[in-house]
């Protein structure tokens, strides 16, 4: 899969005035909460990719960048795709990203992902090998997979990719992209908690405390999430390899049709059986 060619974005100046605000509202928290990896990717993003509070990084930039660090690359989509498809496109170590930002009327909130969450809270990440190998492990088990193997693999995403914690130095760090660009909920989820401080929710229906549990995939992929309010549940892995490797297993031991590798000389998947195609599915040969 190759997505050369990008176009370049002109933002304008209120855009631009957005991103600078939510940057500056983030930069102490990435000091605080982010994860080692994200804070070392940060800075090569810096030197590398014109990241910075006054510029808005173009994408075809980054992703040529993250082809020479990992061999991930971005790919701009227009909207919202089914969780089949954007986890498929992981399997070939491709992200799809939206281009979009935000209303400067509501620059700290956002109701679906724009590009301050894009390349503030997932493209550091994808400039460590350790977790584009993470992501890509779920890609190769979203290919072939039934329906309920597809819900099961984005509940893992989400607890992971998104909302996923790590431990560093005995102390909680995030690396989820959705904690590492919302400045509430990231101090919400790292921050340390007295054992006699309550549960539940507080008057507006939000929770008081999450609930962290170690990362567990196959509890994972049982463990529905809210997409408005802060997570009651969050997964902490020991590090991100400890989060690859069993991430790796868990796939491992999913049914499958077939087993997918990727050739990263050739950019492509190859599968270790034959595949039968589809009835009502035409042939690449075929007039239809």
């Amino acid at each position: 899969m190759h997505h050369d060619g990008i176009p370049m974005t002109e933002y304008t100046q209120d855009e631009i005035d957005t991103w600078g605000l939510v940057w500056d509202t983030m930069e102490g928290l990435w000091d605080k909460y982010a994860c080692k990896e994200y804070k070392t990717s940060v800075n090569l993003l810096k030197k590398h990719c014109n990241y910075s509070r006054n510029t808005i990084p173009q994408i075809n930039e980054i992703s040529s960048f993250l082809q020479l660090q990992t061999n991930f690359r971005l790919r701009p989509v227009a909207g919202l795709i089914s969780s089949r498809d954007f986890l498929n496109g992981l399997a070939f170590r491709t992200f799809f990203c939206t281009q979009y930002i935000r209303h400067p009327s509501k620059p700290l909130y956002t109701p679906e992902p724009d590009i301050c969450h894009e390349l503030l809270g997932h493209v550091p990440m994808f400039v460590d090998r350790d977790f584009c190998d993470f992501s890509q492990e779920i890609g190769l088990a979203s290919l072939g997979a039934s329906e309920e193997d597809i819900l099961k693999l984005a509940r893992c995403y989400w607890h992971s990719v998104e909302f996923g914690l790590c431990r560093e130095n005995g102390v909680n760090k995030a690396y989820g992209a959705g904690l590492l660009s919302s400045f509430g909920e990231l101090e919400y989820s790292c921050k340390e908690r007295s054992d006699d401080e309550p549960y539940g929710t507080d008057d507006d229906g939000m929770p008081l405390r999450p609930e962290i549990k170690p990362w567990d995939p196959a509890v994972a992929a049982a463990q529905d999430f809210p997409i408005t309010t802060y997570q009651p549940v969050y997964f902490l892995a020991e590090s991100l390899q400890d989060a690859k490797l069993k991430m790796r297993k868990y796939c491992e031991d999913l049914p499958r049709p077939f087993f997918a590798l990727y050739n990263a000389q050739t950019e492509s998947v190859h599968i270790d059986r034959p595949v039968r195609r589809a009835m009502g599915i035409p042939s690449p040969d075929s007039d239809e």
